[in-house]
């Protein structure tokens, strides 16, 4: 009998294995571009949302209204998802501030005080005129920082946030050149 529990044991453990799963492939790694593009798609979340938010509520045009409304929404909602990919990787949500450390993207940065103010003085179809002109160079800055990613960025979530982030950036863009 002791032959037949060797055997029972042994076809056991064969089976077992036979059946086990392999180990699922380690997640992809991500790189510093993936980093440095979720740390400006947040700044530039925020830049956008001191255009967008007054403009969705102030523009004299309703089509300006809305498009604005849409960009605050859809750049918040992106802005979360940056968030939680950030801190799921333990790295700040803020980019460093030395010049150096933004070697290789170029003059990205995006809106100043001054061009807030300015908006914020503007009345009427000069306010619309203002917030036109300063969404489409914040959206076409965006574009940049996107296109950065899809050519150097390792993660592929983040590769494809910035696929749709183009996407989306461009249409807007088509749709305010309407406008304008």
């Amino acid at each position: 009998m002791s032959w037949r529990r060797t055997v029972a044991a042994v076809l056991l453990a064969v089976v077992a294995g036979c059946g086990s799963e392999p180990a699922p492939a380690p997640a992809p790694a991500y790189g510093a571009t993936d980093v440095m593009f979720l740390q400006m798609g947040l700044a530039y979340a925020d830049q956008g949302d001191r255009v967008a938010g007054p403009t969705a509520q102030r523009a004299a045009d309703p089509r300006l209204r809305s498009l604005a409304a849409e960009v605050r929404e859809r750049c918040r909602a992106e802005a979360r998802t940056m968030r939680d990919l950030l801190a799921g990787w333990r790295q700040p949500v803020s980019a460093n501030p030395a010049a150096d450390a933004h070697a290789g993207h170029g003059d990205l940065h995006s809106l100043r005080d001054s061009d807030i103010a300015e908006l914020s003085l503007a009345r009427g179809d000069d306010f619309d005129r203002t917030a036109v002109a300063l969404l489409l160079g914040h959206l076409h800055r965006g574009v940049e920082v996107s296109r950065m990613e899809s050519a150097g960025g390792r993660y592929p979530p983040a590769r494809e946030l910035a696929e749709e982030m183009t996407t989306t950036r461009r249409d807007w863009i088509r749709r305010l050149l309407a406008l304008a």
